[in-house]
């Protein structure tokens, strides 16, 4: 398969998983928390998606187009490993939905930040709520969701904070 075609079907997955995150949190109060802006796609997606949620993006260096970058306290700006911890207080039980996207090429790395994050999810998420991520950050009282349609396993995973 050419990289081109990878991209797309990674695009497919993840805006289908999106979308059904996006349904399944439809009755669980909270706001949504984007770790990784990227260049914003995902985050206006989840704009679109669900206009009436509060959108917390966690970036290290803002490089959107500027239309997609959050603004005020909207925006959590810096190293993971000083913000999340740093926002703990203010976030902990009250979010709905994390989607997780921070696949940087260099799968030591990416091991590692995802590996961290997993450790908050289960500090951070409302019973019910549910994550979308590139890699797999099962954490405990999590269930793994079936992807929808179309998505091959491993592509994207779900889970829900049981």
């Amino acid at each position: 398969m050419s990289r081109l075609d990878s991209f797309i079907r990674r695009l497919e997955a993840q805006r289908a998983c999106l979308g059904l995150a996006v349904d399944l949190t439809r009755r669980i109060q909270g706001p949504f928390l984007e770790m990784g802006l990227g260049n914003g796609r995902t985050y206006d997606h989840l704009r679109e998606l669900a206009p009436e949620r509060e959108i917390i993006v966690f970036e290290r260096q803002v490089a959107a187009h500027p239309d997609c970058v959050p603004h005020g306290n909207q925006l959590v700006l810096g190293d993971i490993y000083e913000t999340l911890p740093r926002t703990i207080e203010r976030l902990e039980g009250s979010v709905a939905l994390v989607h997780i996207d921070i696949g940087c090429g260099d799968l030591a790395t990416t091991l590692r930040i995802s590996g961290f994050i997993a450790g908050y999810l289960p500090r951070l998420l409302v019973p019910g709520g549910v994550v979308i991520s590139d890699q797999d950050v099962s954490f405990p009282r999590s269930e793994s969701l079936a992807l929808p349609e179309g998505v091959a396993s491993g592509r994207y995973h779900l889970y829900r904070m049981t």
